[in-house]
């Protein structure tokens, strides 16, 4: 309230003024609480209730007195799919045509979403909505990270009351780097700690304090899981419930899960699998060593996804023992079909896996027990991948139904009367908010905060609760992502699959009857050359209308294009600072560079992390411990260089250099009070996108090595500050890294 708009009478004591209290926000008779649960490179076969063999009773169960959607699609990464999600609205037009580090400098690539979309949040505030986001978000630009940056587009800036989780496409679930509202969290390692476990805590305490301070209001909470995305992270003891589970192979699952989705009702009879795609092999023709590895791997991500379905159920156990269940409305999905990214065989360490080095069949073996613990970041091969997105061809980041295609769980008492009931309508996830405000009586604001707003997108799928038979009603929707297009108009798709570096007008489009070919198996792009053109010209239209364009087949690149331009070169850190974000740390990867770490009243058993980036699968260490001060390299964690020198008492300047001298080569020299103490020679650097931590001074978070532990803060010195300072861009970098790229 300000003096303007006071409408009272204010006189010269209370006796003589009348007060004024401003309307409360409006309600909505009977508003429904709203809990959107996001699962994370789940294909579209993997839940119970989609055909698979791993056990997901808690979201089965959902199901089961829901709806199931058979005919529900995303996009193809998870940025993309998380903003229309939320704003209802195409995600090119909002700005996210891509994950949020791929941004650039066009309207459909700002890796934000624009205050002209408001969120669902956004939109419910007025109506006395309490909004919390527990979780994933990766829908801000990397430019807003920073401590010291803007927070306009972080969650509490985009209509949440609070929000705790992480920024970024990934997270080590035993070692996460974390935000809470709008600040990073020093967390404090412990024993059997889960980041799904803590999610659901925090989603828990959230609707918890909720209805105990403001009783009778709704709320509407976003969690979004980290699980099944890369790194695979569980307890060992869901990885033992399915131990022998998958040593069939992935043609005898693809087989079986077909068989169920077409018992279930999910699929027609007339269903077929689509062809391998192309680098998956057949499972026979696998050694057994080969075998073992890529079963083990999927025993990982089975026990990951049935770990996430256990901790949900403690969430829906939560809300059912409090009343809350009947007017709450669930809905649940995962953001894009299974990812690809593990190549043929997999790999123990993805991240060294997909920027550093193919990993060896022997090193899989060799370190086969470690899957799934903190001394892994695995991924799973392929071939799991296109078993996951059973019936349909192609992964993650391609659109092709296997990276588009979704399950879809809408579980709402009050609403839905056809409990266990699937529904065959094709939607997209911009059709979800519509939804919701359909069935609450509520428009979209046509201004939001000064900001004329874009016109939703969607179509409303909440017709299809009462009738399962009822035509779609959805016309047309597009799809794009880093070149792959795909447009679906009135049950007919053209797709193109785009190969990266390739010309965009060579690409061959492939047309499917999608109401007669789930699996898009039949191109009759030669049988009907009128249709496919028509359809390819309706995409360019959508490609104009919405933002899609300029079309760029660029990946990470984008992300080193915008470090080059925006991350500094020199870093000046103060003892106890707020941690750097892994997308903002130093860019120390293949340059030279230094590092200065002014110690004072150094004392006997000087003890703590000074500085340390990233973890043990890739990063750097500086510490003290025993009256040495010990630098660290971790290339990866199977390959560690370590300096050491004594620690003098009184003042000490610690000194460490990197001279690069070949590509991705280069010599450690470490110093103390100018005096050398040893050199490391490194054949092979990592880069700094193989980061999977952030940066701390003064204080650990994330192990870089097992020494110095636990991380607690320095003591027995005062540091001063640590200066790092990095050379600038090289010719030879750029190579370096397009090569790398290739080797991809």
């Amino acid at each position: 309230m300000n003096k303007n708009s006071f409408e009272g009478r204010i006189g010269r004591t209370w006796h003589d003024s009348e007060p004024w209290y401003p309307a409360p926000p409006a309600q909505t008779p009977g508003a429904p609480n709203i809990l959107f649960i996001v699962l994370d490179d789940v294909g579209y076969s993997d839940l119970g209730c989609y055909g698979s063999e791993i056990q997901t009773p808690r979201m089965d169960a959902l199901a089961g007195a829901g709806l199931r959607y058979s005919n529900f699609h995303v996009t193809a990464m998870c940025s993309p799919t998380r903003a229309a999600l939320l704003t209802g609205r195409n995600a090119h037009a909002v700005g996210m045509g891509a994950i949020a580090e791929w941004s650039t400098g066009f309207p459909g690539y700002q890796g934000r979403i624009t205050p002209e979309a408001a969120t669902i949040a956004q939109m419910l505030l007025p109506y006395d909505y309490g909004t919390y986001a527990v979780g994933k978000w990766h829908l801000a630009n990397m430019g807003d990270y920073p401590t010291g940056g803007s927070r306009e587009y972080w969650p509490l800036g985009k209509g949440f009351n609070r929000w705790y989780g992480f920024l970024g496409g990934f997270i080590d679930h035993w070692n996460p780097d974390l935000h809470e509202d709008n600040h990073p969290v020093q967390r404090e390692p412990r024993k059997g700690y889960h980041l799904t476990e803590d999610l659901v805590d925090h989603a828990i305490g959230y609707v918890r304090d909720h209805v105990t301070s403001a009783p009778g209001r709704p709320w509407l909470t976003y969690l979004a899981l980290g699980a099944g995305h890369w790194p695979l992270h569980v307890p060992q003891e869901w990885i033992d419930k399915y131990k022998g589970c998958f040593d069939d192979g992935w043609d005898a699952v693809r087989e079986k899960r077909l068989v169920r989705q077409k018992t279930m009702g999910l699929l027609t009879a007339e269903t077929s699998l689509a062809p391998p795609n192309p680098n998956v092999r057949a499972w026979s023709s696998l050694s057994p060593q080969e075998q073992a590895l890529c079963a083990k791997l999927q025993e990982t991500y089975a026990g990951f996804l049935s770990h996430a379905d256990d901790q949900i159920g403690r969430l829906i156990d939560y809300l059912a023992s409090t009343g809350q269940m009947e007017n709450t409305a669930i809905v649940l999905l995962s953001d894009n079909g299974a990812s690809g990214e593990g190549g043929p065989t997999g790999a123990v360490n993805i991240r060294r896996h997909m920027s550093m080095e193919r990993e060896t069949l022997e090193y899989g073996l060799a370190h086969i027990d470690k899957i799934g613990s903190e001394y892994s970041f695995p991924h799973y091969p392929m071939g799991w991948a296109q078993a996951s997105n059973t019936p349909l061809k192609w992964f993650k980041r391609n659109t092709h139904g296997g990276g588009i295609r979704a399950p879809l769980l809408v579980h709402w008492p009050a609403k839905i009367r056809d409990q266990g009931g699937i529904r065959h309508q094709y939607h997209h996830v911009s059709d979800i908010v519509p939804t919701l405000l359909e069935t609450l009586g509520l428009q979209p604001p046509k201004v939001h905060h000064g900001h004329e707003q874009i016109p939703l997108h969607g179509v409303s799928m909440a017709y299809s609760f009462d009738q399962a038979d009822a035509p779609t009603r959805k016309q047309t929707q597009h799809f794009e992502m880093a070149g792959d297009r795909a447009v679906w108009h009135s049950g007919w798709k053209a797709v193109a699959r785009h190969t990266k570096g390739d010309d965009f007008d060579a690409d061959r489009w492939e047309l499917y009857h999608l109401d007669q070919d789930f699996a898009e198996i039949k191109d009759l792009a030669d049988q009907h050359p009128g249709k496919l053109r028509e359809l390819i010209d309706l995409w360019w239209e959508e490609a104009h209308r919405f933002g899609v364009l300029p079309l760029d087949d660029r990946d990470i690149e984008r992300s080193l294009e915008w470090s080059r331009r925006q991350v500094p070169r020199r870093f000046e850190l103060q003892p106890g600072m707020a941690r750097l974000d892994r997308q903002l740390v130093p860019p120390i990867n293949d340059r030279s560079w230094r590092m200065h770490a002014q110690l004072r009243e150094v004392q006997p058993g000087a003890h703590g992390i000074l500085v340390a980036c990233g973890s043990r699968f890739g990063g750097y260490q500086l510490h003290c411990q025993n009256s040495m001060a010990v630098f660290t390299y971790a290339v990866h964690e199977s390959l560690v260089h370590r300096l050491e020198v004594s620690l003098a008492l009184g003042d000490t300047l610690l000194e460490v250099s990197f001279a690069r001298t070949g590509e991705r080569a280069g010599r450690f020299d470490l110093w103390a009070n100018g005096k050398h103490a040893g050199s490391a020679q490194v054949k092979r650097t990592w880069l700094i996108f193989g980061m999977t931590g952030g940066l701390t001074c003064g204080h650990g978070n994330i192990p870089v090595t097992d020494e110095c532990l636990p991380l607690n803060a320095v003591s027995g010195l005062r540091m001063e500050h640590v200066i790092i300072e990095v050379d600038a861009d090289s010719q030879l970098e750029t190579n370096s890294f397009s090569a790398i790229l290739q080797e991809q």
